[in-house]
């Protein structure tokens, strides 16, 4: 049953993939490399600048995470240079590999554990990241289907038409607003945990719950706004917009298990942007994946490369002693 329980999830990844990509290819049946690449070419360079630095945003605000989470912990000691390189180390390649396969806690364990954390410690510091990150979702998912409830109307032919009402999206949105202040509300007022089943909840001092709150948005919105300026000017249907579509797909790649959720954010993405032309929706794609997955992903193989072989090095030259005689000293 271990053993099942270990492939799994790499399993119903690679069937998402699977399926996604070939729904995707009938959606964009016809749509050529040439229009892709005139759309990439077409991106101003200031655009393309912008797009940068809402990568560094967003990885900016994932470091916080690891911060936020320090600080529940009491812990200060760890310098925001180790923390920004490990946060960054993490998500890069968790983003890429998908979080079943390779859980971000392998790498936080090996990095903070040699800064004094204990295991315990280290998989709290990893379910309040998760949590925070959660919590972003729910909060701007609630604010974007309050502020436009016509959101779900661009799906409108390919979901039921319950869900594609805007009553039914102002709900929903009302309903994530809520739970966001019933967390507010418990870490206000110290509440006790709340357990369901093996799992429990435990409320953050307010100086804690505030930053997530901040942190959470930033890293979603710095996230979205790559594909935002990738995307051309004309025929934009505006920020708010690309963010709901963003938090959408990017919330169903991570749930499929899917390595970068490959194919899936595509797939819900291109849905929902009905008024702009594939190609440019495409290309923006192309441009938020090399930003926020591959050129990270990248970085983070050398990173974990040369923490690896300082590392062996400290291990051997801590077993030298032990193995390799002394030498005795000349005769006089």
């Amino acid at each position: 049953m271990k053993n099942l329980k270990e492939f799994i999830w790499p399993i119903i990844g690679l069937g998402a993939v699977i399926i996604s990509g070939g729904l995707l290819y009938r959606e964009l049946r016809g749509l050529s490399l040439v229009d892709v690449w005139t759309s990439l070419t077409s991106i101003p360079p200031h655009r393309y600048a912008m797009a940068i630095m809402s990568t560094l945003l967003a990885y900016g605000a994932l470091a916080w995470y690891d911060r936020i989470a320090l600080l529940h912990l009491g812990i200060r000691h760890v310098s925001w240079l180790f923390v920004s390189v490990t946060s960054f180390t993490t998500y890069a390649l968790s983003h890429n590999i998908g979080a079943s396969v390779f859980s971000g806690a392998l790498v936080r364990y090996r990095a903070y554990t040699q800064k004094g954390l204990s295991a315990p410690q280290v998989a709290v510091l990893v379910a309040l990241c998760s949590f925070t990150f959660g919590l972003g979702t729910v909060l701007l998912g609630g604010a974007v289907l309050v502020i436009d409830p016509t959101l779900m109307e661009r799906v409108a032919d390919r979901i039921p038409e319950a869900l594609s009402s805007p009553t039914t999206a102002r709900i929903v949105g009302v309903a994530l607003l809520v739970f966001v202040a019933l967390y507010v509300l418990g870490s206000l007022l110290h509440l006790r945990p709340v357990t369901i089943r093996s799992f429990t909840l435990g409320y953050p001092k307010p100086e804690v719950m505030l930053r997530q709150l901040v942190a959470a948005p930033l890293e979603l919105i710095g996230a979205a706004g790559i594909i935002y300026f990738a995307l051309p000017e004309a025929n934009n249907p505006g920020f708010l917009i690309i963010l709901g579509a963003f938090l959408a797909s990017f919330s169903a790649a991570l749930v499929s298990h899917a390595p970068g959720g490959l194919g899936v954010l595509e797939l819900i993405f291109v849905a929902m942007m009905p008024d702009v032309p594939k190609a440019d929706v495409i290309a923006a794609l192309l441009v938020f994946r090399l930003f926020y997955l591959l050129l990270p992903f990248a970085i983070a193989i050398v990173v974990v490369l040369l923490f690896e072989r300082a590392r062996l090095a400290k291990a051997w030259r801590d077993r030298m002693p032990a193995t390799i005689p002394p030498v005795p000293p000349p005769p006089p």
